[in-house]
């Protein structure tokens, strides 16, 4: 199964629209925050994908969750944007709270740096920015033997 990771569009739906259209075996995609608006249109301009998301600090209107701990491919996703865990300074807390939650990966953005990281059976990724120059995204694929392998793709 393949997770299509992505972070903090800001209004850039035509490089979100990029991502997506490079990852077509992508049955699930994840917005980790600063996208609700793209959001609302992938729901309907994707309606064989299942969408998660949550609330970035700019999602100042949206009814998205701040955080979500979901199930997918066997595996326990924790998603945050990262703000409320002051992920511009340290990973800590949100690794914390992953591990609280018995996450297998945590996924944030918020920075707009990408970043692809394991640690003592957590892997966390942040998949940077999704809008503007040097945009990114992250894809996670989950073996049918229940392995993960991530990685982080520019957007051209």
């Amino acid at each position: 199964m393949r997770i299509l990771v992505v972070s903090d569009s800001h209004g850039d739906y035509n490089s979100l629209k990029k991502a997506i259209a490079s990852q077509p075996t992508a049955e699930v995609i994840v917005h980790c925050g600063d996208g609700a608006k793209e959001v609302e249109s992938l729901t309907t301009d994707f309606p064989e994908k299942k969408i998660i998301a949550v609330r970035g600090n700019c999602d100042w209107s949206s009814m998205l969750p701040p955080v979500q701990t979901v199930s997918v491919g066997g595996k326990t996703l924790f998603i945050t944007h990262g703000h409320m865990f002051q992920a511009k300074f340290t990973p800590y807390q949100m690794i914390c709270a992953a591990r609280e939650n018995k996450a297998d990966i945590l996924l944030y953005g918020h920075t707009h740096c990408a970043a692809n990281e394991y640690d003592d059976g957590l892997y966390i990724m942040n998949p940077g920015s999704c809008h503007g120059y040097g945009a990114t995204y992250g894809y996670i694929d989950i073996t049918d033997k229940g392995d993960i392998v991530t990685n982080i793709v520019s957007i051209k």
